[in-house]
């Protein structure tokens, strides 16, 4: 079984790659254009050029929990000790080494119980020779005390369950030096980086910032993607289905997409098959970092969306050697403010536009959020169906995979037609058929990129 964590090649890593953040620094305001270019280009080639429009977004300071995700842009640096003084590791009690030596089951030592230490209160007082306090894990160890005993290495219970007197206790073990305390600074130590820059700040990173008492962090900003579905048949989700019309799934599936990876998606709606339309709503989606629209991009009388992209910006490329997703217009779009915003135009047909989407929306919002591009994970699976190329562009088949006598096996969701979004739904990944290979026939390995990383199978 094989599982890859490669990028594709020649692409920069946004977060490891520091020419490539020199060159980004100043990507939204660059003055130059691209020609338009109507060249099929590679899905290598097609990533790298866009990649170069986008660059790490500002810093901003978030509330801990909204930080889950995101990318530390500032070290973190201990303003404490972590423990602030030795405390307890455990229920028991605090006394000192010397006075145990000898002790064991059959000859305790008796020590005599001077006060109780809770967590969360610091004593005043000092154990001496032959007493003992009695302490709470996470309390401060007391003056005087070395080590602390478990309450099972004495007679308390039996002693409470007797109805004895709790003013002494009997220890039934020798103990060393620092046994059962963790010492001042232990986890962290005043003026340390706990974290460095570039960290994904997960559950633990969290948690680790609210131990140090800090109410925000400061992290990269989360892109707004807005997102936009063109065309006249398009009705939303709750409205009376009608003849020629369908429901709009895109909006959906792409602003979905964005959520999942840490991006906030402003969906803003429908346009119409008219220029005027296309027109209007792009200029409402000019105050998000990129915009995202589905349909509108191939060669019909009413695909007007490269056309507003021309005028009112820049395209970057258009079309690329893969299926689905072929037609797939890039540019960046005139701010009022001046920004240059990048804008990705998907296929219309469902599939298509979600493949297409993993191939370069997903890259582009990680350098965004200054992650490194980390594409999906691959695996070599056996397939159980054949894959066809029949007209020399890279094939991402849907498939699901699964394991079978210690290997990988990937068996196709059925009707592959770009049109067939259940066959994405139950896939967990895309079984790639290279541009120069006509067919993979069943009982070959293919690469398979997988979408989702299901317990089940791994």
């Amino acid at each position: 079984m094989t599982v890859n964590w490669t990028q594709p090649p020649d692409t920069p890593s946004a977060a490891n790659n520091s020419e490539f953040h020199m060159h980004q620094e100043h990507a939204h305001e660059r003055p130059h254009r691209h020609h338009y270019d109507a060249e099929m280009l590679d899905v290598e080639e097609a990533l790298e050029r866009i990649l170069t429009f986008f660059a790490p977004l500002p810093a901003v300071d978030v509330p801990l929990l909204e930080a889950l995700g995101q990318v530390l842009a500032e070290p973190l640096v201990a303003p404490i000790n972590i423990p602030p003084l030795d405390n307890s590791a455990m229920d028991g009690y605090a006394l000192r080494a010397a006075d145990l030596v000898g002790a064991d089951g059959d000859s305790p030592v008796e020590l005599r119980v001077i006060g109780h230490i809770p967590a969360g209160t610091v004593s005043d007082q000092t154990v001496i020779r032959g007493t003992a306090l009695r302490i709470m894990t996470g309390a401060p160890v007391p003056d005087g005390a070395d080590t602390v005993v478990a309450f099972e290495d004495t007679d308390e219970v039996d002693r409470r369950d007797a109805g004895g007197s709790m003013d002494s206790v009997k220890v039934k073990l020798a103990a060393e030096d620092g046994e059962n305390i963790r010492s001042a600074g232990e986890d962290v130590r005043i003026g340390e980086t706990v974290l460095e820059v570039g960290v994904v700040l997960r559950a633990s990173g969290l948690g680790v910032a609210a131990s140090l008492g800090m109410v925000t962090v400061p992290v990269m900003r989360r892109p707004v993607v807005a997102v936009l579905a063109t065309g006249d048949e398009l009705l939303e989700p709750g409205e009376a289905h009608e003849p020629g019309k369908i429901y709009n799934s895109n909006n959906y599936s792409v602003a979905a997409s964005i959520s999942a990876l840490g991006g906030v998606p402003r969906v803003i709606g429908v346009a119409r098959d008219t220029e005027a339309s296309v027109e209007e709503a792009l200029v409402l989606a000019l105050d998000a970092d990129m915009v995202i629209t589905t349909a509108g991009v191939s060669k019909g009388d009413y695909d007007f969306v490269k056309d507003v992209l021309a005028r009112r910006g820049e395209i970057a490329l258009w079309s690329v050697r893969m299926r689905p997703a072929k037609p797939l217009a890039f540019g960046a779009l005139d701010a009022p403010d001046g920004r240059r915003v990048p804008h990705l135009g998907l296929p219309g047909n469902p599939v298509s536009a979600l493949v297409a989407f993993e191939q370069f929306a997903r890259p582009a919002i990680r350098v965004m959020m200054g992650k490194d591009l980390a594409p999906r994970p691959t695996v070599e699976a056996i397939l159980d169906d054949p894959v066809t190329n029949f007209d020399g562009r890279r094939v991402y088949a849907r498939v699901v995979v699964y394991r079978k006598n210690g290997e990988y096996h990937a068996r196709t969701t059925g009707n592959q037609s770009s049109g067939v979004l259940t066959s994405m739904a139950r896939a967990n990944g895309l079984a790639i058929c290279p541009d120069d290979r006509a067919r993979l026939n069943a009982g070959e390995t293919a690469t398979v990129q997988m979408l989702d990383w299901p317990e089940d199978v791994f």
